[in-house]
């Protein structure tokens, strides 16, 4: 029992030195090392599960100590697994942010794509392009009303304080 103990107590090692490294990786060799991460945490249960069979089967007086290193190896492994497991959860969230990011910021260079469905539209219902253009040129030409009307109204506002006040 004493050689597997020993051979998982040092993979267990080997897992929280890897474990170190998955902050440190690449994007390309992340998923690498988090399934070289999670085949050996398998490895070490596999094992963990041979060693609760030899503790059962050591003699009385050492069962109790055997058995408890087990259960401690036992614990720290699914530390181990609860960690990748939040890991890997964090970058899947990281990732879908990114995603949604890029997404958005897609969306708002694309207004030319969004002014032809519009038109098409249009199109569809009966408005020629003609009228479209008169829209376009009456939407444009009241911007410029409405921004000289705000300029005015601040310009009535500013006067009105300063000759009422």
């Amino acid at each position: 029992m004493e050689p597997l103990y020993q051979q998982t107590h040092k993979q267990v090692h080997e897992i929280q030195s890897h474990m170190g490294r998955l902050e440190t990786a690449d994007k390309q060799s992340l998923h690498l090392v988090e399934n070289e991460i999670q085949a050996s945490i398998d490895q070490v249960f596999s094992r963990l599960e041979r060693l609760e069979i030899l503790s059962s089967k050591e003699p009385p007086n050492k069962r109790q100590n055997a058995k408890l290193r087990v259960e401690q190896l036992k614990y720290d492994v699914q530390h181990l697994q609860t960690a990748l497991r939040n890991f890997q959860h964090r970058r899947y969230a990281r990732e879908q942010q990114e995603r949604q990011r890029e997404e958005l910021l897609s969306r708002t260079f694309t207004t030319n794509g969004t002014q032809k469905k519009i038109l098409d539209i249009a199109n569809m219902l009966g408005l020629s392009n003609t009228v479209m253009r008169l829209i376009e040129k009456r939407a444009f030409q009241d911007k410029y009303f409405m921004i000289g009307g705000m300029l005015l109204t601040c310009v009535v506002m500013f006067l009105v304080v300063q000759y009422l006040t």
